[in-house]
């Protein structure tokens, strides 16, 4: 018990010497800290969620990582093999920000990874043994490092300033995507696709008139405004319900062959949500569009392309990374538990009755225990 008395007052005597200068003495950054009003995510990201293509990746993404619960281990040698020894979880790996649900924090974590390439979470408080209890995340548009520019993160930042603000990052949990943020990987591609979309509102809020009323070689002259009052004459028997169209030898009407598949506007629409699939990492049928040579057969397969594909490597950074020392000790670690999402409710009933480990009692972490206040 001595033990972990010392720790907590080494930690408060820690947290008394932020109180008095360093990182607390220009406390803009942490004061603003769930002022939600200030919060961001950056015009770029706004752009490219405006593309129907990444919302529709994004929430698949979503929908996958919040419906997967954390789960916590240490490992074991066993004859020779290593085995997990799955471990009581710490108060905070069902509900890490006590604020939000679980699925919404993870759901925007992964929102930031994938938009940014890094996310952050601040540490709200902590147990008394130093290790974290409950967490906050801090929009990454709202983020600036001034030791690493960007567009490629090479490690966690030392100089960190929320709000204009700077954090400890002591008391910062930073997530590093393994792969480039979208908004910095493509932002012509972005743009093209919303030109795209900008020229297909135009057309439908233009319409293509369906004829011409042409006048005819040889017939007399007619003004501007005598061309103005025969289309609206014959506009005007068309919308009253004119079946019937009378013309003289001097008008001829041409009918218009204009039309939005013959201005390529559906394929290049196609096109550009097929390039958004290729750099949201998702198989392109997951976001309705046809390749002619990629199927799958059931949902559960569906499911599986999607994690494989898109999801798992944005959730092993999250669990790896509250997987570090700075979160739990050393030799513990968390995972996302999978099989819930990827198997079907048949599958999953029948390897229950099978696998007589689903059914092992969680070892206690009394270490926690010891040291929760």
């Amino acid at each position: 018990m001595p033990i972990f008395q010392r720790k907590r007052a080494a930690y408060a005597t820690a947290e008394v010497k932020a109180a008095v200068g360093g990182y607390y003495a220009n406390s803009a950054g942490v004061n603003m800290i769930g002022q939600y009003y200030t919060y961001q995510e950056g015009e770029a990201r706004n752009k490219a969620v405006s593309v129907p293509a990444v919302t529709r990746s994004l929430n698949l993404f979503k929908s996958a990582i919040g419906a997967m619960p954390l789960r916590m281990y240490n490992e074991r040698w066993m004859d020779g093999d290593r085995e997990k020894v799955y471990l009581d979880p710490r108060s905070w790996l069902r509900r890490p920000d006590p604020t939000v649900p679980y699925q919404f924090l993870m759901a925007w974590t992964l929102d930031d990874l994938v938009m940014f390439g890094r996310a952050f979470w601040y540490i709200t408080s902590r147990t008394a043994d130093g290790f974290p209890a409950s967490f906050t995340r801090l929009p990454a548009g709202s983020i600036t490092t001034q030791d690493m520019a960007g567009p490629v993160w090479f490690a966690p930042s030392k100089q960190v300033y929320f709000q204009g603000g700077e954090l400890d990052p002591d008391n910062l949990v930073q997530f590093l995507s393994p792969t480039q943020g979208l908004i910095y990987t493509s932002p012509q591609a972005v743009e093209t696709a919303l030109a795209i979309e900008t020229a297909r509102r135009r057309n439908a809020t233009s319409p293509i008139p369906s004829g011409i009323l042409q006048q005819q070689e040889g017939s007399e002259p007619m003004s501007a405004q005598e061309l103005t009052d025969m289309v609206a004459a014959f506009e005007a028997a068309r919308n009253k319900g004119g079946a019937i169209a009378a013309l003289n030898q001097y008008v001829k009407f041409q009918e218009t062959v204009m039309t939005p598949d013959k201005m390529l506007l559906i394929d290049s629409a196609n096109y550009s949500a097929l390039e958004m699939a290729r750099l949201m990492n998702v198989p392109p049928y997951l976001v309705g569009v046809s390749t002619g040579a990629y199927s799958y057969q059931s949902s559960q397969q569906a499911r599986t392309d999607l994690w494989m594909f898109g999801v798992k490597l944005y959730a092993e950074a999250i669990a790896e990374t509250l997987s570090m020392d700075n979160v739990l000790p050393r030799g513990t670690f968390v995972e996302f538990y999978t099989d819930d999402y990827l198997e079907d409710e048949a599958a999953s009933d029948a390897a229950n009755e099978v696998e007589d480990d689903l059914n092992v009692e969680p070892e206690e972490n009394t270490g926690e225990n010891m040291a929760r206040r």
